[in-house]
């Protein structure tokens, strides 16, 4: 089969490869739509230390089933599926608690660690075992089916936080999690959204999405202006979802005292952190790993429209031009958003 391979930082290779094996508990299937995440992009030059080369990256995808193992009941050739990011075991101590997002030896496609190695779906075929499969509702497209993932970690993330109806809330950075956020925040019947980032074109989205308030950190004082539509106590709550310090001092700063943050952004392995700030304004600190079942969940605010995915995309390209894409990317070009990589195109 065919992949787009990460064989040294910032090389990509368009190659044959062998196609993976499946066992009695998976289904093979054959990719129809990948997205390029973030955290692909910033793997790909190592900054992440977690795409250590070679690897298949692609971690969000769909597509149909071609093959089945012996012990797989519930799915057939021919279903149209997405499937989660995390593999986990049913068995584990977590996952019996019902986190497997936190359960022991999981693994995320398309990363590579010191600690394991699993190729993910930037390629024509994927192996995927049957519990993390997830059926493609009807009025949705593989495309947007591919677009899952980010949607349900933002999910997931409102689904930690504590957001009364009258709560203000602030999404620091609107990339494809943070815009998916401001949807989830409004469905959820959040009070006010606040949405900061430094690309104008992603505030005009974030405001057409939900958002009442949008800032600009280069060009306004961020704090400032929220003390100003707050009263001037801060906003009861906010979502970091870049991952660096500036983004995670802008997160803090602007909540009121008794405050809550979830932490989302997860770029830069350390961060600085004002200390006394948090303990003298008593804040809450949150963080918020992956997903954790909201598949089903964001597949049906998909289906039935209360989620917008499709304003989320910026382009459909071939596979086998996927190098390119990566690099326009990893440049930031304001236009780009989330691109969707389509095998055999």
């Amino acid at each position: 089969m065919k992949a787009l391979v990460l064989e040294d930082y910032m090389k990509f290779s368009y190659i044959e490869v062998p196609e993976p094996e499946i066992t009695d508990d998976d289904v093979l299937v054959r990719i129809k739509a990948a997205g390029i995440c973030g955290s692909d992009v910033h793997g790909m030059d190592g900054s992440s230390g977690r795409r250590i080369p070679p690897i298949i990256m692609g971690h969000e995808a769909s597509g149909v089933i071609v093959r089945k193992g012996k012990n797989v009941k519930d799915w057939h050739t021919g279903d149209r599926v997405t499937f989660d990011s995390t593999i986990y075991k049913l068995d584990d101590w977590y996952s019996l608690k019902g986190m497997y997002n936190l359960s022991d030896g999981r693994m995320v496609y398309g990363v590579s660690t010191k600690e394991y190695r699993k190729d993910g779906a930037h390629a024509e075929y994927v192996a995927v075992p049957q519990h993390i499969l997830y059926k493609i509702p009807d009025k949705v497209t593989f495309t947007q089916a591919a677009m899952v993932e980010p949607v349900a970690v933002a999910l997931h993330a409102v689904e930690l936080t504590p957001i009364p109806a009258d709560d203000t809330t602030v999404v620091v950075g609107t990339g494809m999690v943070g815009l998916s956020l401001v949807q989830i925040l409004k469905v959820a019947g959040c009070g006010k959204i606040i949405a900061v980032d430094p690309e104008e074109k992603r505030l005009e989205l974030a405001r057409k999405l939900g958002a009442d308030l949008v800032l600009n950190p280069e060009k306004t004082n961020v704090i400032t202006e929220i003390q100003k539509f707050t009263e001037g106590r801060g906003a009861d709550v906010a979502f970091e979802v870049v991952g660096i310090s500036p983004a995670v001092n802008t997160a803090i700063n602007c909540l009121r005292k008794g405050g809550n943050l979830t932490l989302v952004g997860n770029l830069s392995p350390t961060i600085e952190l004002p200390f006394q700030s948090v303990v003298t304004r008593q804040l809450r600190l949150q963080g918020s790993c992956a997903i954790n079942g909201e598949y089903s969940a964001v597949l049906d605010m998909i289906s039935s429209e209360k989620i917008n995915v499709t304003a989320l995309l910026s382009a459909e390209a071939p596979l086998s031009e996927g190098a390119e894409w990566f690099k326009r990317l990893f440049k930031k070009e304001q236009e780009l958003l989330k691109v969707i990589l389509i095998p055999g195109k």
